[in-house]
């Protein structure tokens, strides 16, 4: 089984990086989460051939899986995957959501899926990604306030909408 650990430093050389992924705040500071049938998770993916920058892939995924575009990212750390072969890197970006665009099937999969707006809060035990999921979100969470400038007190208490949901 593999091991999961958080990091907030920089990606260390040689160390591959598979996956992009990006907690997207609306300006009121709620959390956009992808749904995928009963599974929650966060928008983003593999890079692809001939991507290097972070903030480029994760772009183009929450375009491609989401419909949204946002506002420049802000790198949040990663998470190390030991497998056991050969470890690697999931990236963790944390961005405000500039512009939602209709629904529409992600290129790669052909599914459209379901958009979610919840408080940061939540977002641990949404994604289910066990104590490394607590710390990015909370990472994500305070970036959210005191990187990208969101509200940390006016967020509404219940607050979970979806979004053009197809």
């Amino acid at each position: 089984m593999p091991k999961f650990s958080w990091h907030t430093d920089a990606v260390p050389a040689g160390l591959a990086v598979r996956q992009v992924y990006g907690f997207l705040f609306v300006p009121d500071g709620r959390l956009l989460i992808r749904v995928d049938g009963s599974k929650h998770t966060l928008p983003g993916g593999r890079p692809e051939p001939g991507e290097i920058a972070y903030a480029d892939i994760l772009r183009r995924e929450s375009m491609e899986e989401v419909t949204v575009d946002i506002h420049e990212p802000h790198y949040l750390g990663y998470q190390c995957v030991d497998d056991g072969i050969s470890p690697y890197a999931q990236v963790r970006m944390a961005a405000v959501i500039s512009r939602v665009h209709p629904g529409a099937p992600d290129p790669d999969s052909g599914r459209t899926y379901r958009r979610l707006l919840v408080h940061p809060s939540k977002a641990g035990d949404l994604l289910a990604w066990g104590e490394t999921g607590y710390l990015q979100a909370t990472a994500a969470a305070e970036a959210a306030v005191e990187v990208l400038g969101l509200p940390s007190d006016s967020l509404p208490p219940s607050g979970d909408l979806p979004i053009g949901t197809a």
